[in-house]
């Protein structure tokens, strides 16, 4: 070794580069630590003037499939010229894939620096050292092949038994046996009981997180840590709702390995990427009646459709859950065209209007929509079919629903009063700790003590709030059982009352009808709705569509009549366009054009419009519209609400409204509030329109 490495080597830096794979060697395997830690004594027992120790690598794996910034490091000082030896107890600590082990050689033997390890040292520049450096190479990425390959083998086959230990959910615990058993603190199993009952109860995970944090009920969080394994109680989050509901050992089964890693190239490199989740007929192990669980296997698979359901933005083929709205078959409605579920569209001039509407294949522009129906007749026509189809089950129901209020009140104060149980018990351990110290460590005791009021504050807020339960629930009026069992015999009237949401509604359908096929018959301009019922029948209703679009036939003025009574008022243009609208047509049955209705105008003697003539006391309406700076469509809103007065000399004319209006101050406040619900930029935009009517 005294040989190769010569004063232009100690005269250099020496990089000593430590590294282990995992934390939990980092944390368990401190021989080995010491071991790379000691190579710096030895560099300067070598001679070597200054030593370097790069460990920024702890606890990341050398394969390549991970960065490491340690390792980039050294490669950096290596390409500047001034180390003169780099110092590892082996070569698997450098790299353990032969792309960095060979390029962290070459730039070795051409930066003249020699590759140190207990075993003697290297110079990259002989042909014999550099032989050798690249068989140690090349069996240390064997190795970490080898390695894995067996590694994973065992944990499979010791998984297919349902033996291989693994991080346990909120909830369970490992026994004595290697066995999952449930959790014996009744407080933490009754949160998770509590999560499924209210998830069959509401139907919706956010609606169930909702509820814990409106209830402000605490649920076990598990901290993850190499080998610590912590509980503690933290707020309800969202993630850790989905997390329980969607985890398979609670229904009993043992499953591992749901989850996969990928390598993805990031400049260059393979990086694995953690945290897609599998299809369950990929999962490594799924063991079905493995321990004891809080549900059933079939519960399990009836919360996984309904979450999936519940996913809006997935699977736009697939059913959906009820979501609230004024709509009443949300997530049913089905396109017989294209097969794709029907969206709701809500219309905000009308408050009780919606509609059914399939985009089609909106991803691809131009496509152009498929069909669409009116909401209101459909909805009326199915809830018909439904009262008729569930009449003999109104009793159950109402039963059921007499039910809920009470059930939910006692849920709360279980949980309620099982914490309240937890924060006696660390009262009273924090009592006994204050009791046994010394009273002269002050210094102690008066942490014991501050833990100790802290902990009998907590006791005494849930006393409080479990007192404040009782008296609710004690006050709450009682349900009239034989009452609601009158009512429930009439499901007509139950449905159609006013306290009865939508919401309610919804679920209803959900649960007696599958979906609901949806088409047109253009011919007999009708919905044809075909209902899919749960147990299998089918229904077919028809339903009506509106004619929308057509100038009432017993109000449809004559040509002439309407020329009669327009001309003079407006341009040949504008009265073109209202005999369009009123659909009069021409004496051979063609639309009217500026032309057509100069020709007519003239035979019949009528004035022709005179703008000059006009006494500049009314104005259209689309001038009104322009002058405020909102659209036709609001200022045409204005005059059917009665706030900007308008008139017709016919119906299906031009609207004229007075130039007095425009200064008036009911006016003036609903152009602005018009104006005020538009985006931000479009009120910048009109912001200096706005300023110029008079008075503001």
């Amino acid at each position: 070794m005294s040989i190769k490495i010569t004063p232009d080597h100690l005269g250099r830096v020496a990089v000593v580069y430590v590294r282990q794979s995992t934390m939990s060697q980092v944390m368990g395997n401190l021989e080995s630590q010491r071991r790379q830690y000691d190579l710096a004594q030895a560099a300067e027992a070598a001679g070597f003037k200054s030593v370097t120790v790069i460990d920024d690598d702890l606890g990341r794996s050398g394969s390549g499939s991970t960065q490491r910034p340690g390792f980039e490091r050294l490669v950096a000082m290596v390409c500047s010229g001034d180390v003169g030896a780099v110092y590892c107890i082996e070569a698997s600590r450098l790299a353990r894939n032969g792309r960095d082990w060979h390029h962290l050689i070459d730039l070795c033997a051409l930066a003249g620096a020699l590759v140190i390890d207990p075993d003697g040292a290297y110079d990259p520049r002989l042909v014999n050292d550099r032989l050798l450096l690249g068989l140690k190479g090349t069996m240390s990425e064997y190795e970490l092949s080898l390695l894995r390959q067996r590694g994973i083998a065992a944990r499979d086959s010791k998984a297919q038994r349902g033996e291989y230990r693994f991080m346990l959910p909120p909830g369970f615990c490992w026994n004595e046996l290697g066995k999952i058993e449930i959790d014996p603190d009744e407080h933490v199993a009754g949160v998770v009981r509590l999560v499924f009952m209210k998830f069959r109860e509401l139907g919706s995970a956010r609606q169930v997180f909702l509820w814990l944090r409106a209830a402000d009920i605490k649920m076990p969080v598990v901290l993850r840590n190499v080998q610590l394994y912590k509980l503690s109680w933290k707020a309800p989050a969202y993630h850790t709702v989905m997390q329980i509901l969607h985890n398979p050992l609670y229904a009993g089964a043992y499953a591992f390995g749901r989850i996969a890693q990928k390598t993805r190239i990031v400049d260059g490199r393979a990086r694995k990427v953690s945290g897609f989740k599998k299809p369950r007929e990929e999962w490594n192990v799924l063991l079905r009646d493995n321990h004891p669980g809080y549900i059933s296997w079939q519960e399990y698979e009836d919360n996984q459709r309904l979450l999936l359901e519940n996913a809006h933005m997935k699977k736009n083929c697939s059913r959906k859950s009820a979501r609230g709205g004024r709509a009443l078959l949300t997530g049913l409605m089905r396109c017989g065209r294209c097969g794709r579920m029907m969206r709701v569209f809500y219309g905000q001039a009308k408050g009780n209007a919606h509609r059914y509407q399939c985009r089609g294949d909106d991803a691809h522009v131009g496509a152009g929509l498929c069909i669409g129906i009116g909401g209101v007749r459909v909805d009326r026509a199915v809830a018909l079919q439904i009262l008729e189809a569930v009449s003999d089950r109104a009793v159950e129901a109402a039963i059921l629903a007499s039910d809920q209020v009470e059930r939910s009140r006692q849920e709360i104060i279980g949980a309620v009063e099982r914490e309240l149980e937890v924060a006696r018990y660390e009262a009273s351990l924090a009592a006994r700790r204050y009791e046994l110290v010394d009273p002269a460590k002050r210094h102690v005791a008066r942490e014991l003590e501050a833990r100790w009021n802290g902990s009998l504050e907590r006791v005494a807020e849930l006393e409080g709030r479990s007192k404040e339960l009782r008296a609710a629930s004690a006050e709450s009026p009682k349900i009239d059982r034989a009452l609601l069992l009158q009512l429930a015999h009439d499901l007509p009237r139950v449905w159609n009352a006013l306290s009865t949401d939508t919401r309610t509604k919804q679920r209803l359908v959900h649960i007696v009808v599958r979906e609901i096929v949806c088409d047109l018959d253009e011919n007999a301009n009708e919905a044809v709705l075909l209902i899919h019922w749960t147990g299998g029948r089918h229904t077919e209703v028809r339903v009506a569509r509106v004619k929308t679009g057509r100038y009432p036939a017993d109000m449809a003025p004559t040509a002439v009549d309407a020329l009669r009574k327009l001309a003079g008022h407006w341009p040949d243009r504008e009265l073109a366009v209202s005999l369009n609208r009123m659909r009069c047509k021409t004496g051979d049955g063609e639309t009217w054009t500026t032309v057509r209705v100069r020709e007519m105008r003239e035979r019949l003697g009528l004035p022709e419009y005179n703008p000059a003539s006009s006494d500049g006391k009314m104005i259209s309406l689309a001038k009104a519209a322009a002058h405020f700076g909102i659209c036709v469509g609001s200022a045409k809103s204005l005059v059917l609400k009665g706030i900007l007065p308008a008139t017709q000399a016919i119906k299906g004319a031009q609207w004229l409204v007075p130039v007095d209006a425009l200064t008036s101050e009911s006016v003036r406040i609903a152009v602005q509030r018009v104006i005020e619900r538009r985006p931000k930029n479009y009120i910048d935009y009109q912001y200096d329109r706005l300023i110029r009517l008079p008075g503001i």
